[in-house]
């Protein structure tokens, strides 16, 4: 089988891989090789294994398909993870951020949680799992210290507001963050595009710099991916 790979242009960490069989498709290096965390295909090429990055079961794949402009996460950054789940996104971060950097997944589910830990935790020595309520940053401020910049991707009402608390704990000398904002898990009766204005508004009232922002249809309904920076 004859495959290609290249860096994609927002980041030199993770790749653009093709086959003769396939489309191209977004892939990250992979830190713990032989290992799937989700199903995902692995392909090895010039010594090195790639895992496929399904824009079907990652958010944050999805907002790199269409089109965010930036793309912050790098290299050795410490990262907070609000919304782990089961590890899906979570994984690739770890990849992107690689062994110089970390990962801090915070998940309120103790099923999603001890499916983290068999899955992703225990392969891979740059992502600490924290079982928490994301909503009350203070509980787990002495586990994670300071760092680079938030991921936030949790099914709650106020979404925005969940992200601002975190960064006033976690980003006081400023930093980005992401933030997934599911319309349904806010009010299923209401357009969606008037929920994401909200909440944007509510970002730029708590010291966010909006950035850009995304939709995510095809892979994900009702979704908008917010890129921000936070005390800028």
């Amino acid at each position: 089988m004859v495959i290609t790979v290249r860096t994609h242009h927002l980041s030199p960490n993770f790749f653009v891989i093709s086959t003769e069989a396939d489309n191209e498709q977004l892939a990250t290096l992979n830190l713990s090789p032989g290992i799937s965390v989700y199903g995902e295909r692995l392909l090895a090429y010039e010594g090195r294994e790639y895992r496929i990055w399904d824009p079907f079961r990652s958010k944050l794949a999805a907002s790199v398909l269409n089109g965010i402009k930036d793309f912050p996460i790098a290299s050795g950054m410490r990262v907070l993870y609000l919304g782990s789940a089961s590890g899906t996104t979570a994984s690739h971060v770890s990849d992107i951020v690689g062994e110089s950097g970390c990962v801090y997944c915070v998940e309120f589910a103790p099923r999603s949680m001890r499916d983290f830990l068999s899955n992703v935790s225990q392969h891979r020595l740059n992502v600490f799992p924290i079982l928490a309520d994301a909503r009350f940053p203070e509980s787990y401020a002495l586990l994670v210290g300071g760092v680079d910049g938030i991921y936030c991707d949790v099914a709650q009402p106020e979404q925005a507001k969940l992200l601002s608390e975190n960064a006033r704990v976690f980003l006081p000398g400023g930093g980005w963050a992401m933030l997934a904002i599911k319309a349904r898990s806010i009010d299923v009766a209401r357009d969606p595009s008037a929920i994401f204005e909200e909440e944007l508004g509510l970002l730029r009232e708590n010291g966010f710099a909006v950035v850009d922002n995304v939709r995510l249809d095809p892979y994900d309904k009702a979704h908008v991916m917010v890129l921000s920076q936070y005390g800028s």
